[in-house]
């Protein structure tokens, strides 16, 4: 199955993330094979230039790493770094943002606290 790509955002950050959905998801494990650049261009009809700018931002982020002539595996420890970066955007993508408005509308902790407990019901 091909994604749609997002437009508003470069291919090989989407490849990375995906990459990164899959070893959280633990369709890929540790120490696991990753698909290599070739298979991901072809998966996705994109560039192999692409795919593998993709793979190599994994690589530079100890995410994963290459086995010379084997392939791209998952290094031990994976699942943590990617939780512990995506922890870092998410802050700053999510809860700043809710911080500042929240001051703004004079929204206080326990409310903010109350309206999350009351989203989770639904």
């Amino acid at each position: 199955m091909k994604p749609e790509f997002d437009q508003n955002k470069s291919i090989y950050l989407q490849i990375a993330e995906g990459i990164e959905d899959n070893i959280l998801k633990k369709v890929i494990e540790e120490e696991g094979q990753v698909p290599s650049t070739n298979q991901l261009a072809a998966l996705y009809r994109i560039n192999p230039a692409t795919a593998a700018k993709g793979i190599n931002l994994l690589v530079n982020e100890g995410i994963i790493y290459k086995k010379r002539g084997i392939g791209m595996f998952v290094t031990p420890g994976a699942v943590e770094k990617i939780k512990s970066k995506r922890k870092k955007g998410f802050y700053q993508k999510f809860i700043v943002p809710l911080r500042d408005e929240a001051a703004n509308l004079g929204i206080s902790e326990d409310e903010i606290t109350d309206m999350i407990k009351k989203a989770k019901e639904k």
